[in-house]
C-alpha cells in the first residue's frame, strides 16, 4: 500500500519496538511498501543490525536505534533521528512490554512502574513530540498505537496492569483523534489479540499462545504479519476517512 500523502521524497515512518514479533512484520511491511523506516529496540543490537542489512538502501532507508522509550529524552532523540532521514509521516507506537504472568496480588511496584512507563509515558511522549512537530502541515500524518484485546477482556489472573496499560492507550488514541484532526494528523489503534510471538515466553507462559487458541472463534493464535497489514492499511490512502478508530485483529474475539 502506498504512502497516505502526495510529498515528494522520503516518507519516513517510526517504529518502537521494531526488531522482534509484530514490530519486526511491521517494520518490513512498511518498508516493503515504500516508507523509510526508523525502528528503535531497547537491547537487541544483533537483531536490529541484521534487520538494516537487509532492508536498507539508498531512497529507502531503514535504521534501528538503541533507545529506552520510557527515557524522558527519547521522544526528542527518536524523531530527531528519524527526520534526519527524510520526513517523518507517520509514528507507529509498538513497543510494550506485559511484565510477568500472575496474579495482580503479586503485582510488584517495580513490575507496574516499568509497565505503565514503557506502554503509556512513552507513547504519550513520542505522540506528544509527533503532535508539536506536525502542526500546521499541509498533508496527512498518522499515528497508530499497538493495543491489545486485554483492553476489553481484562485479562485476569495473567497481567491486569498491562491491560489497564492498553485501556489507555486506547482512549488516548480517541482522544488525540479528535484534537489533532484540524492538523490532518490521523490517530488510530490496532488492537491485536493473541499473537503467536516471543512475547509470551518473555512473560513466562512460551506456550501460552497455543494453550489460549480453544477460546479464539477462529480457533487459532494470529501472526504478526495479520497485525502488520492492518497497521500498512491505516497508513494508506484507502483509510484517508478513519481517525479516533480501535481496529480489533483478534479473530473474533
Amino acid at each position: 500500500m502506498k504512502p497516505n500523502t502526495s510529498l515528494a521524497g522520503n516518507h519516513i515512518v517510526i517504529v518502537t519496538g521494531g526488531t522482534r514479533g509484530i514490530g519486526r512484520c511491521i517494520v518490513e511491511q512498511l518498508h516493503g511498501d515504500g516508507y523509510g523506516v526508523l525502528f528503535t529496540h531497547s537491547a537487541s543490537d544483533q537483531e536490529a543490525q541484521r534487520i538494516q542489512e537487509a532492508l536498507d538502501q539508498p531512497g529507502r532507508p531503514c535504521r534501528g536505534l538503541r533507545v529506552d522509550v520510557s527515557a524522558g529524552d527519547a521522544a526528542p532523540r527518536i524523531f530527531d533521528a528519524a527526520e534526519s532521514l527524510g520526513t517523518v509521516t507517520a509514528l507507529i507506537n509498538n513497543a510494550g512490554v506485559t511484565g510477568k504472568i500472575g496474579k495482580f496480588t503479586d503485582l510488584t511496584d517495580d513490575d507496574l512502574r516499568h509497565v505503565l512507563d514503557v506502554n503509556l509515558a512513552g507513547p504519550v511522549r513520542l505522540c506528544r513530540e509527533a503532535a508539536r512537530r506536525w502542526q500546521g502541515r499541509s498533508f496527512t500524518s498518522s499515528i497508530v498505537n499497538i493495543s491489545s484485546v486485554a483492553a476489553r477482556t481484562g485479562s485476569p489472573n495473567e497481567y491486569v496492569a498491562y491491560a489497564a496499560s492498553k485501556g489507555a492507550i486506547e482512549t488516548l488514541s480517541v482522544g488525540l483523534a479528535k484534537e489533532l484532526a484540524a492538523d490532518r494528523i490521523l490517530v488510530n489503534a490496532v488492537s491485536p489479540g493473541t499473537i503467536d510471538t516471543t512475547i509470551h515466553a518473555r512473560a513466562g507462559a512460551p506456550d501460552r499462545a497455543g494453550r489460549v487458541a480453544e477460546r479464539i472463534p477462529l480457533k487459532r493464535p494470529g501472526q504478526p504479519q495479520e497485525v502488520a497489514e492492518a497497521v500498512a492499511w491505516l497508513l494508506s490512502g484507502k483509510a484517508s476517512y478513519v481517525t479516533g478508530t480501535v481496529l480489533s485483529v483478534a479473530g473474533g474475539l
